[in-house]
């Protein structure tokens, strides 16, 4: 029986933010990268104040664009 990897890290958080707030992964990394040179907290704040983002669901989507950078 073939074994699945499960998704580790932000990107498990993915598909609930998808399913949570109609959007995809790529508008949230538009968003973040027009948001500018922001620290961390900064964009995770960004993300709850202008566009109502839980904090784990913010600090996952920026996990995952900085690691990105």
């Amino acid at each position: 029986m073939a074994e699945t990897s499960k998704i580790k890290g932000p990107a498990s958080y993915f598909p609930s933010i998808e399913k949570t707030y109609a959007k995809p992964i790529t508008h949230w990394m538009d968003i973040l990268q027009e948001a500018g040179p922001l620290k961390h907290m900064e964009l995770v704040n960004c993300l709850k104040t202008q566009h109502q983002i839980g904090h784990g669901h913010a600090n996952a989507l920026v996990a995952a664009f900085l690691a990105k950078k």
